[in-house]
């Protein structure tokens, strides 16, 4: 059987400007980073602001294994599917970053004949937005310390800095650091730490602007620290708004690519959803909506995560409303979470799939909750015995729920027929009824326990004493009617990655509190989630290589 990359390498691209044709832009609208991969243009909106707008189905998942389970093949293999029943679908995916492309879980350009491409490009540094990020945050980093070594005329207190350094890269080394060695040489020593790129506010602001204008704006309104007094610091005060969005000036403008099938798909921004809010930029879905009749997009990781952060941040600040959503789950999926071990998820057990698909309920009565339409897609595996198809079949009927079986890692778009059916009876016969799980208004400790006990199921929260300060103080800054962003593990409905299944009766503990002004919401960490990864005892670094002629392997 062919892998990943050699099925992306066989592949006979199309000329992207003939994607573009096929999504109604011409070559004017289009900057080129070689032949199969674009920015488009920042006057493709204007273009286009006025059309109407196409329907909106948002692509998520149950709680994956430590392996992932086809969130981007489903989406990327429904594209292809709705293209071959004649449909104008448009995809809208995020960015991979290195970190897990040379951890464990891989690439994130979908899998199988269900791939976006150039698959290699998109997974190693693409047209650079990540290294405009990274270079974007570090810029501040290093005004803020020069700030401080020229005198600190703004009083900052180094211990109470809050904006801290990102690499695109899982290095548990750099999660605390000394830095500044003293003197005038080598700058003020401090505590500082690394995040990855990812996790930055300046990629939650590259995936929440609307435009230029509004990036600039936004990184201004970025908190960088506080004064001796208390005052808080921005970036605005440092000047480094300007900068910053120099740097990041081709950065926001949406990549164009294509599926192997050659379905057009705009790849714009990559938050993660463990550790922020886990969805591509709003410029391309916005774009992907007045482009195509069918717009598909993704959030990261599990529902309870990616799903719940696309509708109650990145909606509420887009103004977007999704028409339907796909729940993809996996036999294995299941199995893992009703407590089969990862190496033994390809062998038949009826009683673990009985036991685990209480997973599957829990993130269908959570999309409930948002009032929006949804359909079951069972992303087939190879090992998945009709025993067990059936069961998941006859237990989505019993709720009432569509299922559909999908295909498209083997078959591409035409194995993902049933699915696009599926999809396009609720889009024809049902009607969104979207709202938020909470109000604006809602004190920002309520907004963290009404999500931590209506979508994680836990009996309550504890918040430590440091974080129960910090959201205080930015309720008194101004602050309190944001959003929140939780950072948690993706493996368990839970905090607590071991607790597999719906579990019940645990409490979720939050450490820690921030606030994100320039993005718009305010971030708190749970359990023991990291927001600077580490590599696995084997990473998958070791199995990539490239020959003479430059032909990579081991990718996937």
């Amino acid at each position: 059987m062919l892998s990943d990359i050699e099925i992306a390498q066989g592949c006979q691209m199309r000329p992207i400007t003939e994607v573009a044709a096929a999504a109604g832009l011409d070559a004017d609208d289009l900057e080129l980073y070689g032949k199969y991969k674009a920015k488009l243009s920042a006057d493709v909106w204007t273009k286009v602001k006025d059309k109407e707008n196409g329907k909106l189905v948002l692509v998520t998942a149950i709680n994956p294994t430590p392996a992932g389970e086809g969130k981007t093949t489903t989406s990327v293999g429904l594209g292809q599917a709705l293209c071959k029943q004649g449909k104008n679908a448009i995809i809208a995916l995020r960015e991979p970053s290195l970190g897990p492309v040379f951890g464990i879980k891989g690439g994130a350009a979908g899998g199988g004949y269900a791939q976006v491409v150039p698959m290699e490009d998109i997974n190693l540094h693409f047209t650079g937005d990540m290294h405009a990020i990274t270079a974007a945050n570090n810029l501040l980093c290093a005004m803020l310390d020069n700030h401080m070594q020229q005198g600190n005329l703004l009083n900052i207190d180094p211990r109470r800095i809050v904006f801290t350094r990102v690499m695109d890269m899982n290095d548990r080394a750099l999660r605390n650091i000394t830095i500044g060695l003293g003197g005038k040489v080598n700058g003020v020593p401090r505590e500082d730490h690394f995040m990855i790129t990812v996790a930055s506010e300046v990629m939650a602001i590259l995936c929440l602007a609307a435009d230029l204008d509004d990036l600039k704006k936004r990184f201004g309104d970025i908190l960088v620290a506080y004064s001796y007094t208390g005052k808080p610091i921005y970036a605005r005060d440092l000047h480094a708004e300007g900068a910053m969005t120099a740097l990041m000036k081709d950065a926001i403008k949406p990549n164009l690519i294509q599926t192997l099938e050659g379905t057009p798909c705009l790849m714009h921004g990559g938050p993660f959803a463990n550790i922020a809010h886990g969805c591509n930029s709003v410029q391309a879905t916005k774009l992907a909506l007045k482009l195509g009749d069918i717009a598909i997009t993704e959030a990261g990781f599990g529902a309870d995560l990616g799903a719940e952060k696309f509708m109650d941040i990145k909606c509420r600040k887009a103004g977007l409303a999704p028409d339907c959503i796909v729940l993809v789950a996996t036999v294995r999926a299941l199995k893992y979470n009703g407590g089969v071990a990862k190496a033994d998820l390809n062998q038949p057990n009826m009683d673990a799939l009985k036991h685990g698909i209480c997973n599957l309920d829990a993130h269908l009565d959570n999309m409930k909750k948002f009032g929006v339409p949804v359909v079951v897609a069972v992303n087939a595996f190879p090992t998945d015995t009709d025993e067990e198809m059936d069961f998941i079949r006859e237990h989505c009927a019993e709720r009432g729920v569509r299922v559909a079986l999908s295909e498209v890692f083997a078959k591409g778009g035409e194995g993902g027929q049933a699915l696009a059916d599926e999809v396009l009876a609720v889009l024809d016969e049902s009607k969104a009824d979207f709202h938020m799980l909470y109000e604006d208004s809602l004190p920002l400790e309520d907004k963290i326990r009404k999500i931590a006990k209506e979508i994680y199921g836990a009996l309550g929260v504890t918040i430590a004493p440091a974080a129960k300060k910090e959201l205080a103080n930015i309720t008194e800054m101004g602050y309190g009617n944001l959003p929140v962003c939780v950072a948690k593990t993706q493996y368990s409905l839970s905090d607590d990655a071991s607790l597999l299944g719906r579990p019940t009766e645990f409490v979720v503990n939050v450490r820690t509190a921030r606030l994100a002004a320039g993005a718009g919401f305010v971030v708190v960490e749970t359990g023991s989630i990291m927001t600077m990864p580490g590599l696995p005892k084997v990473p998958a670094a070791e199995k990539i290589d490239v020959d003479s002629n430059g032909k990579i392997t081991g990718l996937f």
